[in-house]
Protein backbone atom coordinates (compact mmCIF):
# COMPACT_ATOMS: atom_id res chain seq x y z
CA UNK A 1 0.00 0.00 0.00
CA UNK A 2 1.30 3.56 -0.80
CA UNK A 3 1.04 6.39 0.97
CA UNK A 4 2.00 9.56 -0.98
CA UNK A 5 4.67 10.16 -3.93
CA UNK A 6 7.19 11.93 -1.75
CA UNK A 7 9.69 9.51 -3.09
CA UNK A 8 9.90 8.54 -6.66
CA UNK A 9 8.27 4.95 -6.62
CA UNK A 10 8.28 4.45 -10.86
CA UNK A 11 4.62 4.56 -10.50
CA UNK A 12 1.04 6.38 -9.89
CA UNK A 13 -0.22 6.49 -6.09
CA UNK A 14 -2.55 3.02 -6.71
CA UNK A 15 0.62 1.46 -8.46
CA UNK A 16 -1.77 0.42 -11.42
CA UNK A 17 0.33 2.81 -13.39
CA UNK A 18 4.26 2.18 -14.21
CA UNK A 19 5.41 5.23 -16.11
CA UNK A 20 7.47 5.39 -18.78
CA UNK A 21 10.88 7.23 -17.62
CA UNK A 22 13.23 7.75 -14.84
CA UNK A 23 13.94 10.86 -14.92
CA UNK A 24 12.14 13.58 -13.07
CA UNK A 25 13.26 17.07 -12.38
CA UNK A 26 12.77 18.59 -8.74
CA UNK A 27 13.60 22.17 -9.26
CA UNK A 28 12.86 24.52 -5.87
CA UNK A 29 12.23 28.11 -7.84
CA UNK A 30 10.41 29.29 -10.67
CA UNK A 31 13.51 30.20 -12.62
CA UNK A 32 14.65 26.67 -12.47
CA UNK A 33 11.43 25.39 -13.87
CA UNK A 34 12.00 27.78 -16.48
CA UNK A 35 15.70 26.43 -17.16
CA UNK A 36 14.18 22.93 -17.24
CA UNK A 37 11.57 23.49 -19.49
CA UNK A 38 13.76 25.91 -21.76
CA UNK A 39 16.21 22.77 -22.32
CA UNK A 40 13.93 21.48 -24.59
CA UNK A 41 13.02 17.76 -23.84
CA UNK A 42 9.18 16.70 -23.29
CA UNK A 43 7.75 17.10 -20.10
CA UNK A 44 4.96 15.90 -17.75
CA UNK A 45 4.17 17.70 -14.35
CA UNK A 46 4.10 14.81 -11.75
CA UNK A 47 1.70 16.14 -8.89
CA UNK A 48 1.18 13.69 -5.86
CA UNK A 49 0.58 10.73 -8.17
CA UNK A 50 -3.56 10.50 -7.93
CA UNK A 51 -4.37 9.89 -11.29
CA UNK A 52 -5.32 6.57 -12.39
CA UNK A 53 -4.61 6.56 -16.05
CA UNK A 54 -1.84 7.78 -17.91
CA UNK A 55 -2.42 11.62 -18.15
CA UNK A 56 1.15 12.05 -16.37
CA UNK A 57 2.93 9.80 -18.31
CA UNK A 58 6.23 10.92 -20.84
CA UNK A 59 8.46 9.43 -22.49
CA UNK A 60 10.28 12.03 -21.80
CA UNK A 61 10.88 13.75 -18.30
CA UNK A 62 8.72 14.32 -15.51
CA UNK A 63 8.88 17.99 -13.62
CA UNK A 64 7.86 17.77 -9.46
CA UNK A 65 7.18 20.92 -7.92
CA UNK A 66 7.11 19.42 -4.26
CA UNK A 67 10.33 20.60 -3.62
CA UNK A 68 9.15 24.30 -3.92
CA UNK A 69 9.01 26.16 -0.72
CA UNK A 70 5.04 26.07 0.30
CA UNK A 71 3.20 29.62 -0.49
CA UNK A 72 -0.33 30.83 1.00
CA UNK A 73 0.05 34.64 0.17
CA UNK A 74 -3.20 36.35 1.14
CA UNK A 75 -4.89 39.12 -0.80
CA UNK A 76 -5.15 42.69 0.51
CA UNK A 77 -8.33 41.92 0.44
CA UNK A 78 -8.48 38.86 2.03
CA UNK A 79 -10.27 37.09 -0.81
CA UNK A 80 -7.96 35.81 -2.60
CA UNK A 81 -4.67 33.63 -1.68
CA UNK A 82 -1.85 32.90 -4.64
CA UNK A 83 -0.15 29.55 -3.66
CA UNK A 84 2.92 27.27 -4.97
CA UNK A 85 2.45 24.87 -7.84
CA UNK A 86 3.45 21.91 -5.41
CA UNK A 87 1.07 22.35 -2.35
CA UNK A 88 -1.55 20.18 -1.69
CA UNK A 89 -4.96 20.80 0.31
CA UNK A 90 -3.96 19.76 3.21
CA UNK A 91 -0.91 22.15 3.78
CA UNK A 92 -2.84 24.81 2.18
CA UNK A 93 -5.47 24.15 5.18
CA UNK A 94 -2.73 24.75 7.74
CA UNK A 95 -1.78 27.62 5.96
CA UNK A 96 -5.44 29.43 5.81
CA UNK A 97 -6.42 28.17 9.13
CA UNK A 98 -4.58 30.51 11.15
CA UNK A 99 -5.75 33.35 9.39
CA UNK A 100 -9.23 32.92 9.85
CA UNK A 101 -10.17 31.54 5.49
CA UNK A 102 -10.59 28.45 4.21
CA UNK A 103 -11.25 27.69 0.53
CA UNK A 104 -15.66 26.76 -0.61
CA UNK A 105 -14.72 23.24 -0.99
CA UNK A 106 -12.68 20.39 -0.19
CA UNK A 107 -12.15 16.80 -2.35
CA UNK A 108 -12.68 13.24 -0.37
CA UNK A 109 -8.30 13.43 0.47
CA UNK A 110 -6.72 16.74 1.30
CA UNK A 111 -3.77 14.89 -0.05
CA UNK A 112 -3.97 15.70 -3.50
CA UNK A 113 -2.41 18.66 -4.62
CA UNK A 114 -4.36 21.82 -5.88
CA UNK A 115 -2.59 22.17 -9.14
CA UNK A 116 -3.49 18.54 -10.27
CA UNK A 117 -7.08 18.64 -9.01
CA UNK A 118 -7.62 21.65 -10.72
CA UNK A 119 -5.97 20.71 -13.90
CA UNK A 120 -8.42 17.24 -13.70
CA UNK A 121 -11.44 19.24 -12.45
CA UNK A 122 -11.33 17.14 -9.02
CA UNK A 123 -14.56 18.03 -6.59
CA UNK A 124 -15.79 17.88 -3.49
CA UNK A 125 -19.46 17.67 -2.70
CA UNK A 126 -22.86 20.21 -2.08
CA UNK A 127 -25.73 21.24 -4.32
CA UNK A 128 -24.29 24.66 -4.46
CA UNK A 129 -20.39 23.98 -4.58
CA UNK A 130 -18.46 23.96 -7.97
CA UNK A 131 -15.42 22.14 -8.23
CA UNK A 132 -12.06 22.83 -6.61
CA UNK A 133 -11.64 24.42 -10.14
CA UNK A 134 -14.00 27.09 -9.93
CA UNK A 135 -12.34 28.40 -7.15
CA UNK A 136 -9.08 29.62 -9.64
CA UNK A 137 -8.83 33.53 -10.33
CA UNK A 138 -5.48 32.92 -11.84
CA UNK A 139 -2.53 31.02 -13.48
CA UNK A 140 1.02 31.43 -13.67
CA UNK A 141 2.48 29.06 -16.72
CA UNK A 142 5.76 28.13 -17.74
CA UNK A 143 4.94 27.96 -21.52
CA UNK A 144 7.14 25.64 -23.66
CA UNK A 145 10.23 28.46 -24.20
CA UNK A 146 10.56 28.88 -20.39
CA UNK A 147 8.54 32.20 -20.47
CA UNK A 148 6.49 32.92 -17.59
CA UNK A 149 2.65 33.73 -18.09
CA UNK A 150 0.12 34.81 -15.83
CA UNK A 151 -4.09 34.45 -17.11
CA UNK A 152 -6.55 36.43 -14.63
CA UNK A 153 -10.45 36.28 -15.00
CA UNK A 154 -10.19 39.07 -17.54
CA UNK A 155 -8.58 37.41 -19.89
CA UNK A 156 -10.52 35.41 -22.30
CA UNK A 157 -7.96 32.15 -22.12
CA UNK A 158 -8.29 31.27 -18.38
CA UNK A 159 -11.98 29.47 -18.52
CA UNK A 160 -10.34 27.39 -20.60
CA UNK A 161 -6.74 26.81 -19.54
CA UNK A 162 -8.04 26.11 -15.34
CA UNK A 163 -8.82 22.16 -16.33
CA UNK A 164 -6.05 22.56 -18.81
CA UNK A 165 -4.91 18.67 -18.80
CA UNK A 166 -1.21 19.86 -17.98
CA UNK A 167 -1.21 20.75 -22.03
CA UNK A 168 -0.44 24.36 -21.37
CA UNK A 169 2.90 24.17 -19.48
CA UNK A 170 3.82 24.20 -16.08
CA UNK A 171 1.63 26.07 -13.51
CA UNK A 172 4.34 27.38 -11.37
CA UNK A 173 1.24 29.10 -8.95
CA UNK A 174 -2.50 29.38 -9.06
CA UNK A 175 -4.75 32.37 -6.99
CA UNK A 176 -7.35 30.89 -5.23
CA UNK A 177 -10.64 32.72 -4.35
CA UNK A 178 -11.39 32.40 0.01
CA UNK A 179 -14.05 32.63 2.42
CA UNK A 180 -13.96 33.57 6.00
CA UNK A 181 -13.25 30.17 8.32
CA UNK A 182 -15.95 28.32 8.78
CA UNK A 183 -16.77 25.24 11.26
CA UNK A 184 -19.40 22.14 10.08
CA UNK A 185 -20.57 19.11 11.65
CA UNK A 186 -20.25 15.48 9.92
CA UNK A 187 -23.40 13.01 11.01
CA UNK A 188 -23.56 9.57 9.26
CA UNK A 189 -26.58 7.73 8.67
CA UNK A 190 -27.26 4.37 7.95
CA UNK A 191 -29.58 1.65 5.61
CA UNK A 192 -31.11 4.86 3.52
CA UNK A 193 -33.81 2.54 1.87
CA UNK A 194 -34.42 2.66 -2.45
CA UNK A 195 -37.86 3.69 -1.74
CA UNK A 196 -36.61 7.18 0.34
CA UNK A 197 -33.69 7.78 -2.54
CA UNK A 198 -36.81 7.76 -5.23
CA UNK A 199 -38.78 10.06 -3.88
CA UNK A 200 -36.77 12.35 -1.83
CA UNK A 201 -33.55 12.45 -3.44
CA UNK A 202 -33.25 16.38 -4.31
CA UNK A 203 -33.86 16.83 -0.42
CA UNK A 204 -31.76 14.56 0.88
CA UNK A 205 -28.70 15.82 -1.53
CA UNK A 206 -29.49 19.13 -0.35
CA UNK A 207 -29.93 18.17 3.30
CA UNK A 208 -26.01 19.70 4.24
CA UNK A 209 -23.30 21.93 2.87
CA UNK A 210 -21.57 18.67 1.43
CA UNK A 211 -23.85 15.45 1.00
CA UNK A 212 -22.12 12.02 -0.06
CA UNK A 213 -24.39 8.81 -0.52
CA UNK A 214 -22.22 5.08 0.01
CA UNK A 215 -23.33 1.81 -1.35
CA UNK A 216 -21.68 -1.03 -2.43
CA UNK A 217 -24.54 -2.53 -4.61
CA UNK A 218 -25.32 -5.40 -2.93
CA UNK A 219 -28.71 -4.09 -2.30
CA UNK A 220 -30.60 -1.48 -4.02
CA UNK A 221 -30.51 1.08 -1.11
CA UNK A 222 -27.73 2.87 0.27
CA UNK A 223 -25.19 1.50 2.95
CA UNK A 224 -24.18 5.30 4.39
CA UNK A 225 -25.50 8.98 4.55
CA UNK A 226 -22.67 11.51 5.26
CA UNK A 227 -23.73 14.97 5.95
CA UNK A 228 -21.32 17.96 6.39
CA UNK A 229 -23.74 21.06 7.61
CA UNK A 230 -23.33 23.72 9.06
CA UNK A 231 -26.58 23.31 11.91
CA UNK A 232 -26.94 20.66 13.82
CA UNK A 233 -29.33 17.82 12.76
CA UNK A 234 -32.67 16.76 14.68
CA UNK A 235 -32.09 13.38 16.62
CA UNK A 236 -33.76 10.63 15.29
CA UNK A 237 -34.02 8.97 11.64
CA UNK A 238 -33.23 10.91 8.64
CA UNK A 239 -35.41 9.50 5.78
CA UNK A 240 -35.92 6.15 7.36
CA UNK A 241 -31.76 5.46 7.68
CA UNK A 242 -31.07 5.68 11.18
CA UNK A 243 -28.32 7.40 13.00
CA UNK A 244 -25.06 5.73 13.17
CA UNK A 245 -23.62 4.06 16.06
CA UNK A 246 -20.16 4.92 16.12
CA UNK A 247 -17.60 6.24 13.10
CA UNK A 248 -17.73 4.93 9.62
CA UNK A 249 -15.17 4.49 7.12
CA UNK A 250 -16.60 4.00 3.26
CA UNK A 251 -14.53 0.97 2.77
CA UNK A 252 -15.84 -1.84 5.02
CA UNK A 253 -12.74 -3.21 7.19
CA UNK A 254 -10.59 -0.41 6.81
CA UNK A 255 -9.83 1.39 10.49
CA UNK A 256 -12.02 4.48 11.29
CA UNK A 257 -9.27 6.45 12.75
CA UNK A 258 -8.08 7.65 9.53
CA UNK A 259 -11.46 9.36 8.90
CA UNK A 260 -12.53 12.84 9.49
CA UNK A 261 -14.02 13.11 13.00
CA UNK A 262 -18.20 12.28 12.72
CA UNK A 263 -21.18 12.09 15.11
CA UNK A 264 -22.07 15.73 14.90
CA UNK A 265 -18.89 17.26 16.75
CA UNK A 266 -18.35 20.69 15.41
CA UNK A 267 -15.23 21.94 14.08
CA UNK A 268 -13.00 23.14 11.04
CA UNK A 269 -13.65 23.28 7.56
CA UNK A 270 -10.38 21.31 6.50
CA UNK A 271 -11.17 18.45 9.37
CA UNK A 272 -14.71 17.95 8.18
CA UNK A 273 -14.87 18.72 4.36
CA UNK A 274 -12.44 15.69 3.58
CA UNK A 275 -13.58 11.89 4.46
CA UNK A 276 -10.02 11.37 5.28
CA UNK A 277 -7.61 12.47 7.59
CA UNK A 278 -4.25 13.88 6.26
CA UNK A 279 -2.20 12.34 8.52
CA UNK A 280 -3.73 8.97 7.68
CA UNK A 281 -3.81 6.72 4.98
CA UNK A 282 -6.10 8.06 2.32
CA UNK A 283 -9.52 5.91 1.10
CA UNK A 284 -7.78 1.91 0.97
CA UNK A 285 -4.57 2.67 -0.54
CA UNK A 286 -5.19 -0.85 -2.83
CA UNK A 287 -7.53 0.52 -5.07
CA UNK A 288 -8.46 2.08 -8.80
CA UNK A 289 -11.17 4.65 -9.38
CA UNK A 290 -13.39 5.99 -11.83
CA UNK A 291 -16.34 8.66 -11.93
CA UNK A 292 -18.92 10.08 -14.32
CA UNK A 293 -20.81 12.94 -13.94
CA UNK A 294 -24.01 13.35 -15.49
CA UNK A 295 -26.53 16.48 -15.72
CA UNK A 296 -28.58 16.68 -12.28
CA UNK A 297 -32.19 16.11 -14.08
CA UNK A 298 -30.40 12.77 -15.02
CA UNK A 299 -30.20 11.82 -11.14
CA UNK A 300 -32.49 8.77 -10.76
CA UNK A 301 -31.90 7.75 -14.41
CA UNK A 302 -28.14 7.02 -13.76
CA UNK A 303 -28.48 5.50 -10.04
CA UNK A 304 -31.15 3.11 -11.82
CA UNK A 305 -28.97 2.23 -14.52
CA UNK A 306 -26.31 1.05 -12.29
CA UNK A 307 -28.26 -0.74 -10.24
CA UNK A 308 -29.28 -2.60 -13.02
CA UNK A 309 -25.82 -3.69 -13.41
CA UNK A 310 -25.42 -4.13 -9.88
CA UNK A 311 -24.11 -7.48 -9.40
CA UNK A 312 -21.31 -6.90 -11.73
CA UNK A 313 -20.37 -3.94 -10.32
CA UNK A 314 -20.09 -5.27 -6.51
CA UNK A 315 -18.26 -7.93 -7.68
CA UNK A 316 -15.36 -5.69 -8.37
CA UNK A 317 -16.27 -2.56 -6.57
CA UNK A 318 -15.16 -1.68 -2.78
CA UNK A 319 -17.51 1.04 -2.66
CA UNK A 320 -19.59 3.96 -4.59
CA UNK A 321 -19.99 7.82 -3.67
CA UNK A 322 -22.85 9.17 -5.07
CA UNK A 323 -22.20 13.10 -4.97
CA UNK A 324 -23.19 16.59 -6.49
CA UNK A 325 -21.58 19.16 -7.99
CA UNK A 326 -22.65 22.98 -9.18
CA UNK A 327 -22.31 23.67 -12.46
CA UNK A 328 -19.72 26.33 -14.29
CA UNK A 329 -18.47 27.89 -17.03
CA UNK A 330 -14.80 26.52 -17.46
CA UNK A 331 -14.45 24.40 -20.84
CA UNK A 332 -13.26 21.02 -20.08
CA UNK A 333 -14.71 20.81 -17.22
CA UNK A 334 -17.16 17.79 -16.47
CA UNK A 335 -20.00 20.05 -14.66
CA UNK A 336 -19.48 22.69 -17.42
CA UNK A 337 -23.04 24.49 -18.04
CA UNK A 338 -24.62 21.92 -15.97
CA UNK A 339 -25.47 20.90 -12.45
CA UNK A 340 -24.23 17.42 -12.10
CA UNK A 341 -24.80 14.38 -10.12
CA UNK A 342 -21.28 12.74 -9.89
CA UNK A 343 -21.15 8.48 -9.70
CA UNK A 344 -17.46 7.73 -7.93
CA UNK A 345 -16.49 3.98 -7.90
CA UNK A 346 -13.38 2.60 -5.87
CA UNK A 347 -12.62 -0.71 -7.53
CA UNK A 348 -10.47 -3.43 -6.37
CA UNK A 349 -6.98 -3.79 -7.62
CA UNK A 350 -7.41 -5.83 -10.55
CA UNK A 351 -7.57 -3.40 -14.12
CA UNK A 352 -8.41 -6.74 -16.16
CA UNK A 353 -11.39 -6.93 -14.05
CA UNK A 354 -12.45 -4.27 -13.76
CA UNK A 355 -12.32 -2.75 -17.50
CA UNK A 356 -14.95 -4.44 -18.65
CA UNK A 357 -17.50 -3.42 -16.14
CA UNK A 358 -16.61 0.39 -16.71
CA UNK A 359 -17.30 -0.30 -20.36
CA UNK A 360 -20.49 -1.67 -19.30
CA UNK A 361 -21.15 1.55 -17.11
CA UNK A 362 -20.24 3.40 -19.92
CA UNK A 363 -22.56 1.90 -22.46
CA UNK A 364 -25.16 2.38 -19.32
CA UNK A 365 -24.75 6.09 -19.08
CA UNK A 366 -24.27 6.90 -22.19
CA UNK A 367 -27.65 8.24 -22.73
CA UNK A 368 -27.16 10.60 -20.28
CA UNK A 369 -24.04 12.18 -21.58
CA UNK A 370 -21.90 10.93 -18.63
CA UNK A 371 -18.57 12.76 -18.64
CA UNK A 372 -15.72 10.92 -16.58
CA UNK A 373 -13.04 12.31 -14.68
CA UNK A 374 -9.61 13.11 -16.64
CA UNK A 375 -7.78 11.60 -13.79
CA UNK A 376 -9.57 8.23 -13.61
CA UNK A 377 -10.38 4.99 -15.34
CA UNK A 378 -12.62 5.01 -18.37
CA UNK A 379 -12.45 3.67 -21.64
CA UNK A 380 -14.56 6.17 -23.76
CA UNK A 381 -13.15 6.41 -27.43
CA UNK A 382 -11.58 10.45 -28.11
CA UNK A 383 -14.26 11.27 -30.62
CA UNK A 384 -17.22 10.99 -28.03
CA UNK A 385 -15.48 12.12 -25.49
CA UNK A 386 -14.66 15.36 -27.46
CA UNK A 387 -18.48 15.64 -28.99
CA UNK A 388 -19.72 16.00 -24.64
CA UNK A 389 -17.65 19.02 -24.52
CA UNK A 390 -19.04 22.10 -26.38
CA UNK A 391 -15.71 24.22 -26.16
CA UNK A 392 -13.53 21.49 -26.67
CA UNK A 393 -12.37 22.83 -29.93
CA UNK A 394 -11.19 26.25 -28.28
CA UNK A 395 -9.50 24.68 -25.78
CA UNK A 396 -7.37 21.79 -28.63
CA UNK A 397 -6.62 25.33 -29.89
CA UNK A 398 -5.71 26.94 -26.58
CA UNK A 399 -3.17 23.97 -26.21
CA UNK A 400 -2.03 24.62 -29.81
CA UNK A 401 -1.07 28.23 -29.75
CA UNK A 402 0.27 27.50 -25.80
CA UNK A 403 2.27 24.37 -27.13
CA UNK A 404 2.77 24.81 -30.77
CA UNK A 405 5.52 22.00 -30.73
CA UNK A 406 3.81 19.51 -28.16
CA UNK A 407 6.92 20.29 -25.55
CA UNK A 408 3.72 19.13 -23.14
CA UNK A 409 2.42 16.39 -24.98
CA UNK A 410 2.31 12.55 -24.11
CA UNK A 411 0.25 9.76 -26.04
CA UNK A 412 -2.69 9.97 -23.74
CA UNK A 413 -2.98 13.57 -24.95
CA UNK A 414 -2.47 13.04 -28.33
CA UNK A 415 -4.86 10.76 -28.24
CA UNK A 416 -7.26 12.85 -27.08
CA UNK A 417 -6.28 16.11 -29.04
CA UNK A 418 -5.14 14.66 -32.40
CA UNK A 419 -1.87 15.27 -33.46
CA UNK A 420 -2.44 17.29 -36.37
Amino acid sequence: MRERLTDWTGTNWAGNVAFSTERVHRPKTIAEVQEVVAAGERLRVLGSGHSFNRIADTDGALISLAGMARTAEIGPDRTSVRVDGGIRYGELAALLEPAGLAVHNLASLPHISVAGAVATATHGSGVRNGNLATAVSGLEIVRPDGELVTLTRDDADLAGAVVGLGALGVVTALTLDVVPAFELRQYVYDDLSAAALRESLDEILAAGYSVSLFTRWTGSGIDNVWLKRHDPMPAGDFHGATPADGPRHPILGMPTRNCTEQGGVPGPWAARLPHFRMEFTPSSGEELQSDWHVPREYALDAIEAVNDLRERVAAVLQVCEIRTVAADELWLSPNYRRDSLALHFTWIADTDAVLPVVADLEKALAPMAARPHWGKIFTTAPDELRSLYPRFADFAGLAHRFDPTGKFRNPWLDNLLGTD
